[in-house]
């Protein structure tokens, strides 16, 4: 709906388009406003807003703006807009997950797919001589490492996770070529994990960045799996980076399970067998 009323744009009169522009910059609002409000901020008559709605192909104001509801409900207007103080449960809730929804879908769209070929090309390799791969974090990129570790468990994928700056500095020292580090952060400028990673690639390791392109830890690594998303700080912003982190790993994941094929198939299994027994019944 939004998308037909920007591309009508330049066939409408200059009064109606400067309803369309009000409709636009906040849908939801223009829905629950009246006639009288919307005139008055769109700076034209109330005839005009109605007949903007009509060139627009519905009934009148009122059957616009009952479409227009029923979009606002399905989250449309929030996609990218900041929490507020006085938004209700309802809200809170369609702007999260709208704001998630919408920066996986930015990822999908800008992701450079040769670059996760090569990581998990990287991984597989590592994988194959039996060779260290390491999942490196701070603060909440450590969580993220945590689970990345947990996930390449269940692909009988060993690996180590740390989210100390001591201990991925020593980590980095012990690593050579055809081991794998996988770096992440939001920012790319941790000074512990930059300097874990410049010692990593000194000693022959792959180094694999999950983080802000144009970053400093993007330059210091090998291969860059760019995820771009500037977190907010103000105490209503939801943190859509971490999330973003995580999905980056599910896709790694699933591209590492896909080419080790037919022999994962019994390590599940036995997996699966092994924490069932532990199970109280």
């Amino acid at each position: 709906m939004l998308d037909r009323i920007t591309a009508s744009l330049p066939s409408l009169a200059p009064a109606e388009q400067r309803v369309a522009r009000l409709v636009l910059a906040d849908p939801q609002a223009f829905a629950q406003l009246p006639v009288r409000l919307l005139a008055e901020r769109a700076h034209v008559s109330k005839p005009t807003v109605v007949r903007f709605c009509r060139s627009m192909g519905y009934d009148g104001l009122a059957d616009f703006k009952v479409k227009l509801a029923s979009n606002a409900n399905e989250g449309v207007p929030f996609i990218h807009r900041s929490v507020d103080s006085d938004d209700k449960t309802g809200d809170v809730l369609v702007k999260v997950v709208d704001n998630a929804v919408a920066a996986f879908l930015e990822y999908r769209n800008a992701a450079r797919v040769p670059d996760l070929e090569r990581a998990a090309l990287a991984v597989i390799g590592s994988w194959q001589q039996g060779r260290r791969i390491e999942f490196w974090g701070a603060g909440n990129s450590g969580i993220v490492a945590q689970d990345a570790q947990h996930k390449f468990f269940r692909l009988g994928v060993t690996s180590l996770a740390s989210s100390d700056g001591h201990i991925q500095v020593m980590s980095a020292t012990l690593l050579g070529p055809g081991d794998c580090a996988l770096i992440i952060s939001n920012s790319g400028r941790t000074r512990d994990l930059m300097d874990a990673a410049g010692i990593a690639r000194q000693r022959g390791a792959t180094t694999i960045a999950i983080t802000a392109s144009g970053s400093p830890l993007a330059h210091a690594c090998d291969i860059l799996l760019a995820a771009d998303h500037p977190e907010g700080y103000d105490r209503y912003s939801p943190m859509v980076s971490r999330l973003m982190h995580l999905l980056i790993i599910d896709v790694l994941a699933t591209c590492v399970a896909l080419r080790i094929g037919d022999p994962l198939q019994p390590v599940l299994q036995q997996m699966k067998d092994s924490l069932h027994a532990k199970r109280y019944t």
